[in-house]
This record gives C-alpha cells, structure tokens and sequence, in this order.
C-alpha cells in the first residue's frame, strides 16, 4: 500500500475558525502533541500576518524537530522574506506560499490579469527557494480556475522548482466525482506532475470536505491537508481524524496507509477543543461523545454479544478508554502519576504535584474521577494563563421570585478585593461584581456549559466568549459547581486579555 501524507492545519487554517485563537504557548503545545501523534506537515501559521505568528513559527521550529513545519506567504516578497526568517531554525522547513486563480478571485480581489498572476506565481517560487528546498504552491480557489490556465501556472510553478502543489477547494464548491476528476485531469495535463507531491486542501461549506479529500486521493492526490475536529474558516476543513479512520478502517477499498499514531487522535481532540473553546458535537464522527455509545435495545444486544456488530473501529483505536477510571480521595501520587502515563500524559514534577493537588480537589467533591475529569484538569492545569486575578471565594442568593445578587472576593498578587452586585440570575450577579474589581468592561458574547462526565457530581465545564475592543476572548472554567465554573471562565478570559496586552507583540 501507498502511503498519504498527513498536513495538518489547525493551527493555520484552524485558527482562521471565529473566535478560535491560540497564544504562541498553546500554539507550542499543540505542536508537540501532533508530533505525538506523527503528523507528516505542521503548518503552524502565517508569520507576515502578525508578530505572534512569526514567533510561533520560530519557536515551533526549535522545540518541535520531527515534522516538516511549514509557514504560509502569499506571493508578495515581504510574505515569503518574512517565512523565510521564522523557519530558519527549522531541522526541515517548507514555504507554502498561494495565489488565486479563479476568475472570480482575479477580477474583484486581486484585479490581476491571469499572466499578472503566473509572473508571481513562478517568482515568489524562485524567491521561496532561495530560503528552503521544499516549497509549496496553491492556486487559491482552484476548483472554479478555469482548467487550462491552472495546467499552465502549475507547469510554470514546477519548472521553477515547486515541490508540492496544493490543490485547494477554498470554498467548499466542488462534490466529489467532479474533484476527482479535477486531480485526474491535471495529472494528465501537466507533464512535469509526477517530480512533485500533490496535495488537496477541502473545505466543508457543503458537508462533503472529507469525501472530496478522499475521493481525491483516488485520483491520485498523496497529501491531505486537514485539521483536528475539522474547524477551520467558515464550516471548516477536512478532518484530520474522518480522513485518517475512513483509510484505516476501510483499506480494504482505499489501499492507502497513513503513519498516525491514531491512539493519540482523541487527546489531540479533546486538547484542541480546550483550548479553542470550540466543543466538539455529541455527533462528530470518532471523536464526539455519542460515537461509540449505543442506546437502541438492539444495537446494545448486539455489542455485548460481539462488538463489531455495531462498532467498525474500536475505541482504544483513538485512545478512548472504554472503563472507568475509579480514582478517590486515598489514592496516592503513584497511582495517580501511573494513570496519567498510560494515557499518555507527561508532566514535569512541578506541574505533576500542582495538578495532583487540583486532583485531590476534586476528589474530595466527586465520588469518582474518570479519564475526562482528569484531561480536562490537567490541560487546565499545564495550559494556565498567568493569574493576575484569581477566585477566593464566591456567594450567591437567587430565586425565581428575587433579585440575585453575588459577593466575590478577588485575589491580585498578595491583594484581596471585595464587591457584590445584582443580576440577571447568579451568573450575572458575580459578572458585574467582577467587573467592579477589575475595571474591565467586557461584553458576553457566546456562554456554553456542558458536563465532562457523568452523574450528579460531574465536572462541568463553561466556555466563554467576550469581547473588548474588537478582540474575541476565550475563557475556561472547571468545576463541580458551575457558578464557581462561570466565575472562573470570567477570571480566565480577563486574565488572557491581560496577558495579551502585557506581550511585545500582539497574536
């Protein structure tokens, strides 16, 4: 069998998803559990499009050396100067620089003729190998180019030494039969096309991003570039762990391999999920939580019989333990260190004792801790914004037949500030009191709660969204008690507002 390379975009393309922003820190983090997880491509940003991206590259270069990392640039000297620098410590770097080449795209946004655009194409090409061998060219918007010009400028591309051409479904237009002939097509257009890889970059805005990618791939496409959870600009990419079961489960039909390590796609899931704030579906195909869990009579007769029946893929293919993790109040650092190992979690002894602390915490309020109790506690743990304000202590009174009102106190540095307020229910109540404390004046856009586990004690966890001068805060909480949760999510995005504010550079 024939291998596909995996590209993953997440943090590029994924971070393109409204309100889905990563610091440099979370960026490094990520990387390094998709190098967990044995991506063939990180394309960790664009780095002309701001100071942070820049460093993120940078640094992703230092501490992450397995995989290929890329840095995106348009077909303008500055971008592809400015990838350039940030891959210099790259142990293998790649430039990915675009163009557009629809009609479309060349009339109303770039007001280019279509040789304006091949005279680019072929010199951000050139400019880009003077920095790295291994460059990649897409012609953006390529499933609404017209066929003759794209053979053209991909010919023109390769014959000045392009060593990937993407060929991107940026809007998600294209349904599979017509994709595949598209790669088809160029296959047998292009004469120079088989001295380079070919890649397809499928976007979801009609549900059929993963069906392009893999039809794709019958044509003759060896790259997929996609992302975890499928998030990404408008309705996303391709995702990353659809495209990589559907060729495992079904080789058989495919007869194409991958090199993942697919035990890791369910943490590397849940991590971006954390971190993003995007939730992942109940639905989501592999990674959402009703994708392995049977409720029809039926069907549960039929797994406790023989689990194929119903299931095509097994849970611990992804690295989701079926049992239950049954940890308390008594269990010791060893046992707990242990657990963490085989779910593939390492930590320094510093971060070690803080989150066994914090799972003391919990278990001291939970009769049991599962495995997502303890993911969600550790990312919150290892992924900490700085704490310039931190929760002391909380109190609320509410009713349906009463005004509520909420008492927080506050700690900043050896500081503690008090205030209470009224409200719009508790939640509400603590917002305003906070605001008090801090000065700050943000305004609630999106609010989400949902249960990590099961039961009446369960870990709930609330995801914030608020908005302070045009910027678009995150915020997490987690906790047994959700007001508590509510509070801390406020507490975090307002601490990564100052954070962001605090840093050089804006990211």
């Amino acid at each position: 069998m024939e291998k596909i390379i995996i590209f993953d975009t997440t943090l590029r393309d994924g971070e393109q998803s409204p309100g889905a922003s990563f610091t440099v820190e979370e960026k490094i983090k990520v990387a390094k559990q998709l190098e967990k997880l044995n991506v063939d491509v990180i394309e960790v940003g664009f780095p002309a499009s701001s100071q942070g991206d820049f460093e993120a590259v940078r640094e992703v270069c230092r501490e992450v050396p397995g995989p290929v990392i890329t840095a995106l640039a348009r077909t303008i000297p500055s971008d592809i100067e400015r990838a350039g620098e940030a891959l210099k410590e790259a142990k293998r770097g790649r430039i990915h620089t675009f163009i557009a080449t629809s009609p479309i795209h060349m009339e109303y946004k770039l007001k280019m003729r279509p040789s304006k655009v091949l005279e680019l194409a072929v010199k951000a090409i050139k400019m880009a190998k003077g920095y790295t061998f291994d460059v990649e060219f897409s012609p953006e918007d390529a499933s609404r180019s017209e066929p003759t010009f794209l053979y053209e400028l991909i010919e023109a591309v390769i014959e000045e030494g392009a060593t990937v051409i993407n060929i991107p479904d940026t809007v998600g237009y294209a349904v599979p039969e017509e994709f595949e002939n598209l790669i088809q097509n160029i296959i047998k257009n292009v004469p120079r096309i088989k001295e380079i890889t070919l890649s397809v970059h499928c976007h979801n805005d009609l549900g059929m991003a993963t069906a392009n990618s893999l039809t794709a791939i019958k044509g003759g496409a060896r790259q997929i570039e996609c992302t975890i959870n499928g998030i990404g600009e408008r309705a996303g990419n391709a995702s990353l762990e659809e495209i990589v079961m559907a060729l495992k489960t079904r080789s058989d039909f495919f007869h194409f391999f991958t090199e993942i390590n697919t035990v890791e796609i369910y943490r590397t899931s849940q991590l971006v999920s954390h971190l993003t704030g995007m939730i992942v579906q109940p639905n989501k195909a592999i990674v959402g939580k009703n994708a392995f869990r049977h409720e029809a009579g039926i069907h549960q007769d039929g797994v406790l019989k023989k689990a194929a029946t119903y299931e095509i893929m097994t849970p611990s293919s992804i690295g989701l333990e079926k049992g239950e993790l049954v940890l308390g109040k008594l269990s010791g650092r060893h046992a707990f260190k242990e657990r963490l190992e085989k779910m593939g979690i390492q930590m320094e002894n510093s971060q070690l004792e803080m989150a066994f602390k914090a799972f003391k915490d919990l278990a001291d309020k939970k009769k049991e801790v599962f495995d997502e109790d303890l993911i969600s506690m550790v990312e919150e743990q290892t992924l900490k914004i700085p704490e310039v304000y931190s929760l002391e202590y909380i109190h609320t009174v509410s009713g349906n037949k009463i005004l509520s009102t909420a008492t927080v106190k506050v700690k900043k540095g050896d500081k503690i500030f008090q205030e209470a307020a009224c409200g719009d229910g508790p939640v509400d109540a603590a917002y305003r009191a906070i605001d008090r404390i801090t000065g700050e004046r943000l305004t609630l856009i999106d609010y989400s709660i949902h249960s990590v586990t099961r039961g009446k004690d369960a870990l709930g966890e609330v995801v914030i969204k608020v908005q302070e001068k045009g910027n678009l805060i995150t915020g997490r909480g987690i906790s047994t008690d959700i007001i508590e949760a509510s509070v801390n999510a406020y507490l975090n995005a307002i601490n990564r507002l100052i954070y962001r504010e605090r840093k050089p550079f804006k990211e």
